[in-house]
């Protein structure tokens, strides 16, 4: 009975020590960032598909039976260069049909030239008629037209014998042979024997809606951002697997036309690919600064917060060191950097690390937040394992 009566006056002796622990608890540490209004570029990341900068297809232009296929495939080649040779054997034979009946044209132009002159002495002698006279100049006149119309066809017979062997049109990378030796190809026939695509350069056409380029209009317009000078405009690349294409690229143009059914506008890079790493059909992201905020705020990435209802809020460390929720509204993320376009103000400190230390209303002690470099990160750890495994 003595024990169950002093138990509450133990207790009670307890309860100051734990208020007075409590009261000595220390503030928790933040990492926070103190907002600054700076100049930063707007980049827009943009979906597009890579395109070669030149496709032709190969065709044959004389009709014969392929021969010889003079190329690798997946090679490059340039303009010119040989990849299909047609039997010449039918061309050849053609060409010396048609020189033979040159040579008989000249023969007869020969004869009839000479002929035009003795008539027209005869004639200045008064020996013969007028009329022999223009018979003999209009003979001369066909055998003229008649070597002409020889040296055409000869002319022709070489261009055959020439486009039996199928060259290459343009610079680029042959595809797959889709004809093989022994094929018959037919003039001007609608199927291609290879196909050719230029690489290097290549392009990268990506689209954006038209109603985000009428607010990029009316930003300019109202002053809100500056213009990039035309010859600084740069455009990147991201590839599928995250990484940035090593070349920056320059964008060409964009459509004067809006899709109907998208309602988006068509935009053209054009990238070096010098080593081909770039080819048509692949997907990419482009990133094109399309203008410049002279008063720009950014807060890292991890400082805006979710609300219940879906809206943007960050923690703001008043000059008590007591935290507040601010609302704000954020526009685009860049860098790992979110854009805050309302609510934020220069000067104020946002908090970055530590969240789970403190609730809205708590006293913190807020500490500069610096950012860990990844790759330093990585290449730690790399070191840090290759000296356990020694």
């Amino acid at each position: 009975m003595m024990l169950a009566v002093a138990a509450p006056l133990l207790a009670g002796c307890d309860e100051p020590n734990t208020a007075t622990a409590a009261a000595q608890a220390p503030e928790p540490d933040v990492s926070v960032v103190t907002v600054k209004q700076q100049a930063r570029a707007m980049v827009r990341e943009l979906p597009g598909r890579i395109a070669p900068t030149r496709v032709s297809d190969v065709r044959p232009r004389v009709s014969g039976i392929i021969v010889n296929r003079m190329f690798h495939q997946g090679s490059e080649v340039k303009a010119g260069d040989p990849l299909y040779q047609i039997d010449p054997r039918p061309f050849e034979v053609e060409l010396q049909s048609n020189e033979a009946a040159l040579s008989r044209a000249k023969a007869v132009l020969e004869q009839a030239s000479l002929q035009a002159r003795r008539i027209a002495t005869l004639t200045h002698q008064r020996a013969t008629s007028e009329a022999e006279n223009e018979r003999a100049i209009a003979n001369l006149k066909q055998a003229e037209a008649d070597v002409q119309g020889r040296e055409a066809d000869v002319a022709r017979a070489k261009l055959n014998l020439d486009y039996a062997t199928i060259r290459a049109p343009i610079d680029g990378i042959v595809g797959a042979a889709l004809v093989s030796e022994g094929a018959l190809v037919v003039q001007n026939d609608a199927t291609s024997l290879a196909t050719i695509q230029q690489l290097d350069p290549i392009y990268a056409d990506f689209q954006q809606s038209a109603s985000e380029m009428n607010q990029l209009r009316r930003a300019f317009e109202n002053g809100d951002l500056e213009r990039i000078e035309a010859d600084a405009l740069k455009v990147r690349l991201v590839l599928d697997d995250g990484t940035i294409y090593s070349q920056p690229g320059k964008l060409l143009f964009s459509d004067a036309k809006v899709d109907a059914y998208t309602g988006q506008v068509t935009l053209r890079g054009e990238f070096p690919n010098p080593h081909k790493v770039l080819l048509p059909g692949m997907y990419v992201r482009v990133q094109i600064e399309q203008g410049i905020d002279s008063d720009a705020i950014a807060v890292p990435q991890q400082a805006i917060q979710r609300n219940g209802g879906g809206g943007s809020e960050v923690y703001v460390v008043k000059a008590d060191n007591h935290v507040a929720v601010q609302s704000v509204r954020t526009g685009s993320l860049q860098g790992g950097q979110w854009f805050v376009t309302d609510g934020l103000k220069a000067g104020d400190k946002v908090v970055v690390e530590g969240f789970q230390k403190f609730a809205a209303g708590d006293k913190v002690r807020p500490h500069l937040w610096q950012q860990v470099d990844a790759s330093a990160g990585a290449a730690t750890d790399a070191q840090q394992a290759a000296h356990v495994e020694r």
